[in-house]
């Protein structure tokens, strides 16, 4: 019964056949699944069914999801040793055979970004030189993925790609670009890149080699079988195969046979283009003499390995051996019954349209594994059937042979060794899966190896930067404690002249008011504070004339104009002017006022020193 989750993949895999082109139904299907299966739980979905609905609201994904499914794992000369073999027992065969300039063609399938189509190239071109791989060679590179082709077409590739190529092969057939590696303009014109689908697009043909490494073991026996039918009809005569180390031909022994077994190198059995034609060679029949003769021929007949019955031109059964007898439960009376009232000549097959058949075309009519529960036996049995005409010397039909041969060993030794090769690639995909997660946890261990390095670097830089940012700080620091030393210095400098000044203004009298030309009050004593009960910030800035204090200006203006003149000294008027104001409290005080100038370092007059004393 199909489960539902079976039916979603069917119909993921129908979507992607009829939408995008790509028909993976003769791939693995365990493989698919897997890999699908990986897509769902790095988005987060449940069911394959979710994963098509994504599909169609995501165009995106179909990019992310094919690479995921055709993994392009390649290299150059990938396995050297079996390249090495490839070049010396099958690339020198083929120009052995090719003598005489005639042209050489070779195809790379599942070429993928083509660094094995480049590989045997450059293996060609050491055999040939350079001048005749452009004269004879063509190689022509295929695979599904179009992006990969593309890199192929460009054949660019960055240093890590060709670090493992030895250096002279390096050298003599990559040119350095903006962007990497490029293989050599001139020899590159050989090669051709495009897309091909093993499974139903016909094959290249006439090729001499035909590379397709690990490209088999995506495929289910049966597509597999119907590829390797396609490699048998693409490759020339002589022509090789070479394989994946995890790919064998363990059931196209007909069709291939091994050059180097251990490094999936196989050579292209030729068939045949017609079947052998039997003649009859002996001399005329002599007068039969000896009188054992016909014993003998009896005995061989009845000891016969293989059930056989004869029939004569009539349709009797004429002659059958022991064997015979004992399987169909004959007897000698049945000898010259007509053989289509036994019950043998409907069971365990039906043999009268294959007698026809045989007496019609005059040629061997065969049939193979027929299933025959006989009567009895525990298991059936499995039998290849065989109807031959039989012909005298001048060539007239006289009757047909009939050969049953029991096969049952042998089908059940092949049903085996099927299951053992089933087996076997199974295990050869678990370990193929398990390699291409090794490489991927590879790939993403020194991705985080670099990412590492590279923020490593970053912290190595951002050390040094905090490095020198911490001795301009402390440069700083050691700037901002100078400065604040001076300050210090500076302000008990200034403490002490605001006190020595404090103490000079305490000597003159009881009111000190220092005012600029224009009568603002810059200094304000606190013994005008007491006098008048405003405070120094209060009076700071004012024009004296502006503040209502009780201190009656009339006879202080005329005084203080000749002192900011200059002329009060010259005329000798630095006597007290005596006036009566009012306190704080509105009681009457009479001041003595001493007007003074307030002189700069030039001697220039800049305002006025009014020094007032309580009077009696």
């Amino acid at each position: 019964m199909v489960t539902s989750e079976e039916r979603e993949f069917d119909d993921l895999l129908l979507m992607l056949k009829e939408t995008r082109g790509f028909d993976f139904t003769g791939y693995k299907r365990s493989t698919l699944q897997r890999r699908i299966a990986r897509r769902l739980e790095a988005l987060k979905l449940e069911t394959t069914g979710e994963y098509r609905d994504y599909l169609e609201l995501e165009p995106g994904e179909f990019a992310v999801l094919f690479d995921s499914l055709l993994i392009n794992v390649t290299g150059f000369f990938r396995d050297p040793q079996a390249w090495q073999v490839l070049r010396h027992r099958a690339i020198r065969a083929v120009l052995a055979a090719k003598g005489g300039g005639r042209p050489i063609r070779a195809w790379s399938a599942g070429c993928a970004t083509g660094e094995e189509a480049y590989s045997l190239a450059i293996a060609l071109a050491e055999e040939l030189g350079p001048d005749e791989f452009q004269e004879r060679v063509k190689i022509y590179g295929t695979d599904l993925d179009d992006r990969a082709l593309q890199v192929a077409r460009t054949a660019v590739y960055d240093g890590r790609k060709v670090a493992d190529m030895p250096p002279e092969l390096r050298d003599k057939y990559f040119e350095p670009t903006g962007t990497g590696l490029a293989f050599r303009r001139d020899l590159r014109r050989q090669l051709i890149f495009g897309r091909n689908d093993l499974t139903k697009d016909a094959p290249i043909s006439r090729v001499d080699l035909l590379l397709a490494r690990n490209t088999l073991m995506y495929f289910n026996a049966e597509t597999q079988q119907n590829i390797v039918r396609k490699f048998h009809f693409a490759l020339a005569d002589p022509g090789y195969l070479f394989l994946g180390k995890a790919e064998m031909l363990l059931n196209h022994s007909d069709k291939f046979e091994p050059v180097d077994l251990r490094m999936r190198l196989f050579r292209k059995i030729p068939q045949p283009v017609s079947g052998t034609r039997i003649g009859w060679n002996s001399p005329a029949a002599q007068p039969e003499e000896n009188t054992r003769l016909p014993r003998l021929q009896g005995a061989a007949l009845a000891s016969g390995p293989v059930a056989q019955l004869t029939l004569d031109a009539a349709g009797r059964l004429a002659l059958l051996n022991t064997r015979a007898e004992v399987m169909f439960g004959l007897q000698a009376r049945d000898v010259g019954s007509p053989f289509q009232d036994l019950e043998v000549s409907y069971r365990p097959v039906e043999l009268r349209s294959l007698i026809e058949q045989a007496e019609l075309d005059l040629r061997t009519v065969e049939l193979h594994d027929v299933i025959w529960q006989r009567p009895g036996a525990k298991e059936p049995g499995v039998f290849d059937v065989a109807v031959v005409p039989l012909m005298d010397r001048t060539g007239e039909l006289v009757g047909v042979t009939i050969n049953f041969h029991d096969v049952t060993r042998y089908r059940r030794l092949r049903d085996e060794l099927e299951q053992a090769n089933k087996e076997l690639e199974h295990a050869y995909e678990e370990l193929q899966s398990l390699n291409e997660e090794l490489e991927t946890t590879n790939e993403e261990l020194q991705s985080t190896n670099e990412e590492l390095e590279t923020t490593n670097e970053e912290l190595q830089s951002t050390n040094e930067e905090l490095e020198t940012m911490n001795e301009e700080l402390q440069s700083s620091n050691d700037e901002l404690q100078q400065i604040n030393e001076t300050l210090n210095v500076r302000t008990r400098e200034l403490d002490r002249a605001n006190q020595f000044v404090a103490s000079v203004v305490r000597s003159l009298g009881d009111v000190v008011v220092v005012v600029d030309r224009d009568l603002r009050v810059l200094l304000w004593s606190p013994g005008a504070e007491e006098l008048w009960g405003l405070r120094a910030d209060e009076a700071d800035g004012r024009d004296l004339p502006s503040l209502d204090i009780g201190l009656p200006l009339g006879p202080l203006l005329p005084v203080a104009r000749r002192v900011l003149d200059g002329a009060a000294a010259a005329d000798g008027q630095g006597d007290p002017v005596s006036v009566e104001a009012v306190n704080r409290r509105g009681r009457p005080v009479r001041l003595a006022v001493t007007l003074a100038p307030l002189h700069e370092d030039d001697a220039s007059v800049q305002g006025l020193i009014l020094v007032m004393s309580r009077g009696e």
